[in-house]
């Protein structure tokens, strides 16, 4: 996961980010005020489950040299909206007071928009980020597109992300703890049985599988089990099909579904659809 500067606000990590409607009616009340840690409440709506120790005690050692350079956020009754990270950080560097920004507005207002800073983190693992994702959707009734113009990022980008919700909780797990990657863990997706997906998650850890590596057992597999259909496919639509090919002088596919079939004809100019029209009439 990148390292981010203690110096480095939302603006520098998104320069474009797109405020709402509601984020307008938000005022920082004051900015740098120093308050008491155990004033500080925590926030239920925090993303972030678990925090790296080795990166806390890296900047819990910056912040004893250089103090917090960006003020926490929290709203009029010291529930914290922003930075979770420097917080525990603080307490472990010894500080008994940090600076914060006090932001006011309706209590729904700032509860999304804890929700939307906290995702925008560049540190937060893809479990947590899409968590984020999901409070946001569920608790303001916001479509994923919504979503993504507020968090300044691609519709498909936060659909892949909430996908990975589906998969079975001891993958969610390993992906918390970087057992793998967001790459393999779409790869994974790609199955739909969850047996086979946790078959496949057990293997990438197993054999250190690359994401490249696990793209190509996956190809294997969806290629051995084409042709298994190819081999089992009922004799007769092998017939129907080369009659018709014949007949029509074009690749036609049959398909059948329980009682009900399908046939599909390929043709690839107008000349030839005319050519296969004039045959069957």
């Amino acid at each position: 996961m990148p390292h981010i500067g203690l110096g480095r606000g939302l603006s520098a990590l998104i320069p474009n980010l797109p405020l709402n409607e509601k984020s307008q009616d938000m005022e920082t009340r004051s900015s740098g005020e120093e308050i008491l840690i155990s004033e500080i409440k925590t926030n239920p709506n925090q993303p972030r489950k678990e925090i790296d120790q080795e990166k806390l005690l890296e900047l819990a050692s910056s912040i004893k040299i250089h103090g917090i350079l960006q003020p926490l956020i929290v709203n009029e009754n010291y529930e914290l909206i922003a930075g979770q990270r420097r917080l525990e950080a603080a307490k472990l560097a010894g500080l008994k007071r940090v600076p914060v920004a006090i932001r006011t507005g309706k209590e729904s207002d700032n509860l999304e928009m804890s929700i939307i800073e906290n995702v925008q983190r560049e540190d937060l693992n893809p479990i947590e980020e899409a968590e984020g994702y999901r409070s946001l959707i569920q608790k303001f009734g916001l479509a994923q597109n919504e979503v993504a113009k507020r968090v300044g990022k691609n519709r498909s980008t936060v659909t892949n992300i909430l996908r990975l919700l589906d998969l079975p909780i001891e993958i969610q797990k390993g992906i918390r703890e970087e057992k793998i990657s967001e790459g393999h863990a779409k790869l994974i997706l790609g199955l739909a049985n969850p047996e086979k997906q946790l078959g496949l998650y057990k293997k990438i850890i197993q054999d250190s599988l690359s994401v490249r590596k696990t793209e190509e057992i996956l190809k294997k597999v969806t290629v051995k089990r084409h042709l298994r259909k190819i081999k089992a496919k009922d004799p007769s639509l092998v017939e129907a099909e080369e009659l018709l090919q014949e007949a029509l002088g074009t690749r036609v596919k049959v398909s059948r579904d329980g009682r009900v079939g399908r046939i599909t004809i390929e043709f690839y100019s107008d000349e030839e659809l005319e050519g296969i029209l004039g045959k069957v009439k």
